[in-house]
């Protein structure tokens, strides 16, 4: 039982499935997308038609390959004409295509009979995928931030802030310098790196006292979404 369960129900290129064996391959799939879509909605944001499609596509890609007869060559180059769709789609985060790769991964697996291999598959991909979610892999080591003050226009601000920067930051760069409120103010716009993020407030404070007590803002670099 358990090598029919891990090896293929079809012989050669010939299709021998049943009812039942649709029915099994098909329930599989649709354990195995719902798992999925699990994995991928910790620690993201996400809404709940990419979850259901992402839960569902497994099932969708099995009945495809078992339509072909379990010809894996022809069921991918079927596949790829629904790949069109991809062009009428906005671009998707790292996390999103990995997810759908998979999805398609355990498709095409049970789709051609192995569901022991899908479940492990699935096991160890989702294993790892949450313990490097909840670990610090790929984390980075320094936190660049975008640092923000407005300055009265008769301040010279091309080394006003030099002394305070070398005491608390580890690198700084003035990124640009704009005037604002009819030109009678500058918003000078810095990229740094902190020393220490505890020491935040007190470098605010310091710089606050230099330019008058006008607005300043600190806060992290926009990454933007995480294209793949």
């Amino acid at each position: 039982m358990i090598n029919q369960i891990f090896g293929s129900v079809f012989s050669g290129n010939t299709a021998t499935f049943s009812i039942g064996t649709i029915l099994l391959c098909t329930t599989a799939s649709i354990i195995l997308g719902i798992i999925i879509a699990f994995i991928y909605m910790v620690n993201t944001t996400y809404n709940k038609g990419f979850v259901i499609t992402l839960a569902l596509m497994p099932a969708m890609i099995q009945m495809v390959i078992m339509l072909v007869n379990g010809n894996l060559g022809t069921g991918v180059a079927v596949m790829g004409a629904f790949s069109l769709v991809r062009f009428r789609s906005v671009p998707g985060t790292a996390k999103e295509i990995s997810s759908i790769f998979l999805a398609m991964a355990i498709g095409l697996a049970t789709g051609i009979g192995y569901i022991g291999i899908a479940v492990l598959f699935v096991l160890l991909i989702g294993g790892c995928n949450l313990l490097l979610t909840h670990s610090k892999f790929g984390e980075a080591k320094s936190m660049e931030k975008v640092l923000k003050i407005t300055i009265p226009e008769g301040l010279d601000y091309t080394e006003i802030f030099d002394d305070i920067f070398a005491t608390y930051l580890k690198k700084w760069e003035m990124l640009q310098v704009k005037t604002c409120n009819m030109g009678s103010l500058y918003r000078l716009e810095y990229s740094i790196t902190l020393k220490d993020l505890k020491n935040e407030k007190k470098m605010i404070d310091e710089i606050r006292c230099r330019n008058g007590n006008l607005e300043i803002s600190c806060g992290r670099i926009g990454l933007g979404r995480e294209e793949l």
